[in-house]
């Protein structure tokens, strides 16, 4: 299966402060015309799973047809990445359902109202994403999961995230380490990016919340192997190199047709302390920023 992520445009209706595309939210978005030669052009090289992600993608005025667009071409998954308020509106999740999407991925932050809604400067946020969590369950959605970006502030609170993922009966949640490559990360690092000897062991706990509830869907991205050397199986990226035979972004701003290429080439780095490590061959390491600061001590090798 080859995977194509459409970034249609960067214009959002939360404003979290650590998103990596913070910076971009006034670039102009891809025209449903542009989509259209885009997708067309997957379909033609073999992609039969489309993501549509942002900035938000629900807020165009022509979602719905983006999700028809995509089912007419013949994408057997049609997924969109969300902060899922949109969803809460009456009717509006079985209309995206009927006009082909097949997969939805909500972005939760934190446990509660106040942290969540802290966290993407949108008062209001949280309601409005449980909401459109069971909205998109009633429409009967094929495939629902969600992603928590792991930063400085929700580090705490990871493991209460994951129970309330658990008592909306969603089986798949992904816990995504923040990029402090570009973006609001960035720009604020001592802000948003935790140290991974807090982090891991929070998203490790996660992790195991899930597993005792009986999932081993749940993963972790952007992390270093080593740290979850007893949880390989469930991180992002060596699932995604068993899964798709290839995966491209395509932007506003840039196109990308080897994502898991590039990503390890240009923006991580594996320190000194790697050699010899036998998860080297298969781990990206540190994002180049983290270990410019940090270093990496923090790290855990293994060796024979």
């Amino acid at each position: 299966m080859r995977k194509f992520v459409a970034f249609t445009g960067y214009a959002c209706n939360n404003r979290c402060g650590f998103c990596v595309h913070l910076n971009r939210r006034t670039l102009p978005p891809r025209t449903l015309r542009e989509v259209a030669v885009a997708l067309a052009a997957a379909r033609r090289g073999g992609a039969d799973y489309v993501e549509f992600v942002g900035g938000e993608v629900s807020i165009r005025r022509d979602f719905l047809d983006l999700l028809a667009l995509a089912r007419g071409l013949g994408f057997s998954r049609v997924a969109v990445a969300t902060n899922g308020r949109l969803f809460a509106r009456p009717g509006f999740a079985r209309n995206a359902v009927e006009a082909g999407l097949t997969d939805a991925m909500v972005s939760l932050h934190g446990d509660t109202e106040e942290l969540h809604d802290g966290l993407v400067d949108s008062p209001g946020a949280f309601k409005a994403l449980l909401a459109g969590v069971a909205a998109l369950q009633e429409a009967g959605v094929g495939r629902l999961s969600a992603n928590t970006a792991v930063v400085r502030p929700n580090v705490p609170a990871l493991a209460s995230i994951a129970r309330l993922l658990l008592s909306f009966g969603l089986r798949q949640a992904e816990f995504i380490f923040v990029d402090p490559t570009v973006g609001g990360a960035a720009d604020d690092m001592d802000r948003w990016v935790p140290r991974l000897s807090e982090a891991a062991p929070a998203m490790r706990a996660a992790l195991a919340a899930g597993r005792d509830a009986g999932t081993s869907e749940w993963c972790v991205r952007y992390v270093p192997l080593c740290l979850f050397r007893d949880w390989l199986g469930q991180v992002s990226e060596l699932r995604e190199a068993r899964a798709f035979s290839g995966v491209a972004h395509w932007a506003p701003d840039f196109e990308n047709p080897d994502v898991a290429g590039s990503r390890r080439e240009s923006a991580r780095v594996r320190p000194a302390r790697c050699a010899g490590c036998r998860l080297e061959p298969q781990c990206e390491g540190l994002w180049k920023p983290y270990a410019e600061r940090y270093g990496g001590a923090e790290l855990e090798p293994v060796y024979g």
